[in-house]
């Protein structure tokens, strides 16, 4: 056998184990999406966004649950995005070979792959324990702590592939830095940057273990922010753990609608990356 053929089946085999290895990844994904799919199409319907959840062999729906999730995922996205894109700012424009830089990334890191219910437990201890309640605003601080980090990253990077040619042309006719930061950088950056923060808020789309320690969950419809209140992730948590069959059927509605919710969050990012990489 001659040095071509063995390199040719030498890629076909390597070619056919990493198709094997795709296949084999993809399948389980089917499989989960199947029957998310079977058992939770069956709570689909009006009822579902219309009423709240219900007590035990009772009618309802997780509309108060829903607004939950989106309330604090609204707050969790005004907080952490503005904070997450000026750390990531500094680090690129500002501190991009210092030594502090060097520190704020490396703990930006950690942060990033915390276990998010070491994040519960901190802002549990923080805000819970002093405010003497569980409250909205508890569970939406705990979802930014783990929002910032993702767009702190992502901006640090959107801006660094911005030439510096930009920026010198900018300072060469006059312009300030904030204004060569925020009139050019910004601009050249910014779908990508709006991609991190969609990615972002997929990420604490469905974080459950957070709430727990900080909104933990409301029966009924509330819209204090300063009170425990209900949120998809905890609901589902607590209907699937029951015996209950219509509990569990509400809980496949809401992984259901999660899954959606994150599906659309990300192929809209990834839309958004394709056209600014077009762009550029």
């Amino acid at each position: 056998m001659d040095l071509y053929a063995r390199r040719r089946i030498i890629n076909l085999a390597v070619m056919g184990l990493s198709a094997l290895a795709t296949a084999f990844g993809l399948l389980w994904l089917a499989l989960v999406l199947c029957t998310l799919l079977a058992n939770g199409i069956a709570a689909i319907g009006p009822a579902l966004f219309t009423q709240t959840t219900p007590p035990p062999g009772s009618t309802g729906g997780l509309a108060n649950a829903i607004f939950g999730t989106v309330a604090m995922t609204v707050l969790a996205t005004l907080i952490g995005t503005p904070t997450g894109i000026l750390a990531g700012t500094f680090l690129a424009e500002y501190a991009r070979d210092s030594r502090f830089g060097e520190v704020v990334r490396f703990v930006n890191d950690i942060l990033l792959s915390a276990p998010s219910i070491i994040i519960g437990l901190f802002v549990y201890e923080a805000m819970v324990v002093h405010m003497g309640h569980f409250s909205a605003w508890a569970g939406a601080v705990a979802l930014a702590i783990i929002m910032v980090p993702v767009v702190v990253r992502t901006t640090e990077d959107m801006l660094r592939l911005v030439p510096d040619s930009l920026r010198e042309a900018a300072a060469a006719l006059g312009a300030p830095r904030w204004k060569v930061i925020v009139l050019v950088a910004y601009r050249a950056a910014v779908q990508g940057m709006l991609t991190g923060v969609l990615l972002a808020v997929a990420r604490i789309s469905g974080e459950t273990a957070p709430l727990l320690f900080t909104a933990l969950n409301n029966q009924f419809w509330s819209a204090d922010l300063n009170a425990p209140m209900a949120n998809l992730p905890v609901v589902i948590f607590q209907f699937a753990m029951s015996p209950y069959a219509d509990w569990q059927t509400l809980a496949w509605g809401g992984a259901l609608l999660i899954t959606a919710a994150i599906l659309v969050l990300s192929i809209t990012a990834r839309v958004l990356a394709s056209w600014s990489s077009f762009k550029q």
